[in-house]
């Protein structure tokens, strides 16, 4: 269905710029509408990926072209935003690193390639490996797939096309039907905003659900800057109703982390926020009920 050729836009070289840019602008609403309907699988696999993750599993994303370069863009902002580990991110690229910047030609058909990238890596069962291919039929996708799950993963596959073997080898499966494109065949369009936003959303809710946000607040951030130190003293000022300088204070006290700043500035000491944060699990939620504030 990716392939199609949509008579919608049979004249698009021949239109206006404007109409064109309509035309485009309506597809990519269109593309994201069609996640609707697997919201439900979207919920199972976050919920079967937690425990793996839990455990100290890695997520890995396998893919060739658009597909990888949309997940390493998804992966790579786990670390900043969330703090999480970049050795517990892993990429499984057809044609490897430089795939990324420049075609390389036959990269996607190298089945060899993907089950030699899942052995080097030493994929195990903690681990969830999310393969991405618009159109679902991509070898070295479904060869990553499939060597994954041999070796105990959890394995995820997204597809625009329903009905392909990427979707009948992975234990979840996730499709966005998302159709012909504009320009036919050219899957970095519709298909590719689809496969952006479901990333985003998996990855999203798994660091919520692992306690990497509170009240809709990133309190892993890493605050590299002075725009980011000046966001974890607002949250941290926020959640723990104190004032900006106390803030600054118990961040100070911790290293610039949020978590247990927020616990200090209710009137923990470091160790105890510490404490408080490693028996819950690293969510500040259930730490600040063991901690009943005393500002």
């Amino acid at each position: 269905m990716t392939e199609y050729v949509d008579s919608r836009y049979h004249a698009l070289d021949s239109w206006d710029s404007l109409t064109a840019l309509r035309a485009i602008w309506e597809s990519q609403m269109a593309a994201v509408a069609t996640i609707g309907p697997s919201l439900p699988a979207l919920a199972d696999l976050v919920e079967a990926a937690l425990p793996r993750l839990r455990a100290g599993g890695r997520l890995v994303y396998a893919g060739a072209g658009t597909s990888i370069r949309i997940a390493v863009q998804d992966g790579t902002e786990l670390g900043p935003t969330f703090n999480w580990p970049e050795a517990r991110t892993h990429y499984l690229i057809a044609g490897g690193p430089a795939a990324l910047s420049v075609g390389i030609e036959g990269a996607e058909d190298d089945a060899e390639d993907a089950r030699a990238q899942v052995a080097s890596a030493a994929i195990g069962p903690q681990d969830v490996l999310i393969g991405i291919a618009a159109s679902g039929r991509t070898p070295f996708t479904i060869a990553a797939i499939e060597a994954a799950r041999d070796a105990g993963a959890l394995t995820v596959g997204v597809s625009c096309n329903p009905g392909t073997r990427l979707l009948d080898v992975a234990a979840h499966s996730v499709v966005a039907e998302t159709g012909a494109e504009v320009v036919a065949g050219s899957t970095r369009m519709k298909a590719g905003t689809a496969q952006k936003v479901i990333l985003n959303m998996i990855s999203t809710q798994l660091m919520v659900r692992l306690g990497h946000v509170h009240d809709g607040l990133m309190v892993d951030l890493r605050p590299q800057n002075a725009k980011l130190r000046g966001r974890a003293r607002d949250m941290v000022a926020r959640i723990a109703d104190v004032s900006p300088d106390c803030a600054d204070t118990a961040l100070a006290q911790t290293d610039w982390r949020v978590k247990p700043a927020v616990l200090v500035a209710r009137g923990a000491a470091p160790e105890r926020a510490e404490a408080a944060l490693s028996d819950a699990g690293g969510v500040l939620r259930q730490a600040m009920a063991m901690i009943p504030s005393a500002t």
